[in-house]
């Protein structure tokens, strides 16, 4: 579907950043790489959220729908700050990128009605544009399933925390799949993130012990069951 790209901008090495800039308030040795690592492992074991907000990443989200993008927007704590493509003055007269829920695809009948219902918004714009409407208004006409790209800046704090949320079985279907591209792209990029993804990125049920949503899917008992 779409795809995750780790800028270069993004700390290589979270757990050492997080240990050093601890150590220089706990009056500690911060020269020795070896020494922030292990007194990065001691922040996040115990818990020291504050300091979580010191690793940045940077990514670029590239073909997932508006309307995904729209709940990704919803996780503003940590200052997060985000550019999205422009229904301004990107020439989308000419076509545009669209996603297709699995349900869709798996009904040949469906699936053609909901092509065609994205190809009669293509050809309204293209006539539009014909028109001389501008762009900023024939854009209205644009659906929530049209692909989009967005430069994300966000820090490790907030996305662990958006991972409680958006790994559980009951998030929408296509935030699931983007937060397991996020997770694949950091595990890639080095392997601090590696171990951060797979000791921290986890859905609230795993934390807790339990499920705390009345509407439970089965993975853990419910509290107090």
């Amino acid at each position: 579907m779409g795809k995750i790209t780790i800028q270069e901008f993004t700390t290589k090495n979270p757990i050492e950043l997080i240990g050093k800039e601890a150590g220089i308030c706990w009056g500690s040795d911060t020269e020795t790489p070896e020494k922030n690592y292990r007194r990065g492992l001691n922040c996040l074991e115990n818990g020291h959220g504050r300091t979580f907000e010191y690793p940045d990443i940077y990514m670029i989200l590239d073909g997932y729908s508006a309307r995904v993008i729209r709940e990704w927007y919803t996780h503003i704590g940590g200052a997060p700050t985000r550019l999205q493509a422009s229904t301004r003055y990107i020439n989308y007269e000419a076509g545009f990128d669209y996603v297709t829920p699995h349900t869709v695809e798996r009904n040949p009948e469906a699936a053609g009605i909901y092509r065609d219902a994205m190809n009669d918004i293509a050809e309204a714009l293209r006539k539009l544009d014909s028109l001389g409407i501008p762009r900023e208004d024939s854009a209205m006409l644009l659906p929530l399933g049209m692909t989009t790209k967005v430069v994300d800046r966000r820090n490790l704090r907030n996305l662990i925390d958006m991972s409680r949320q958006r790994m559980c079985t009951r998030a929408f279907w296509e935030y699931r799949e983007m937060f397991d591209d996020i997770c694949r792209a950091l595990s890639a990029y080095s392997e601090q993130w590696k171990y951060l993804v797979d000791h921290y990125m986890m859905p609230k049920c795993e934390v807790l012990g339990y499920c705390p949503e009345k509407k439970s899917c089965g993975r853990k008992p419910r509290k107090g069951e």
